[in-house]
């Protein structure tokens, strides 16, 4: 990264409803889209180099794939995590990616060599997060723990990690955002739950990546 940060980009922001953050997608759960750079290029998902380490970046409301594509025209090796969410507005049901964290990203940083600062004046960016008058590390080994469960487009499939008896949040499909009991797994990825509809609990199955553990 050759001295990122010589100078601010503003570019559009999207409109709500526009462009792959508002893709139409199957109401099967599986994200069709995900948010791209300008140039048409999938977000990637970076490694650190030597003597980086990340950093956490405040956007502004519902501007986070903008402001990383801003950071990124800059030469800043940025990573927006992606959720797959279900959608329904007007009987109509879509799969969407979402960031993971609203209005939150990370930044991958040399502090003694790339010019931090610009980062903080950033179009769609409030600021890094700071610990006195620098900016504060992510503690070691959680951004790639989220990478791990991530995949090539940076979708974070926390379903991987379900197991039997555990607690769940349905992300997407026709149930999104109904709490579940795992009863049973198989090798082909699919989840049986338990899923009180009308009452009742009733077993439903659904592929793991509409899951979300809970504590």
């Amino acid at each position: 990264m050759s001295e990122p940060g010589s100078e601010t980009s503003a570019g559009e922001p999207p409109r709500a409803g526009e462009g792959s953050m508002g893709a139409r997608a199957q109401a099967s759960g599986a994200c069709s889209s995900v948010p791209t750079l300008a140039s048409g290029e999938r977000w990637s998902t970076p490694a650190l180099g030597p003597g980086e380490r990340w950093y956490c970046v405040h956007t502004q409301p519902r501007r986070e794939a903008w402001a990383f594509e801003n950071l990124s025209r800059q030469g800043f090796r940025g990573w927006l995590p992606l959720l797959a969410r279900t959608v329904r507005h007007a009987r109509r049901v879509r799969t969407v990616a979402t960031a993971l964290f609203p209005r939150y990203g990370f930044v991958a940083l040399d502090l003694a060599r790339d010019r931090w600062r610009s980062v903080n004046g950033t179009f769609g960016v409030i600021g890094l997060i700071m610990d006195g008058d620098r900016p504060r590390p992510v503690p070691r080994g959680v951004v790639e723990g989220l990478q791990a469960l991530a995949d090539a487009d940076g979708v974070v499939r926390y379903g991987l990690e379900v197991a039997v008896g555990q607690k769940v949040r349905v992300l997407a499909g026709p149930f999104a955002d109904r709490l579940a009991t795992v009863t049973r797994l198989d090798e082909k990825g699919r989840v049986a739950v338990l899923l009180e509809i009308l009452g009742a609990e009733r077993p439903v199955i659904l592929q793991r990546e509409q899951l979300l553990p809970l504590p």
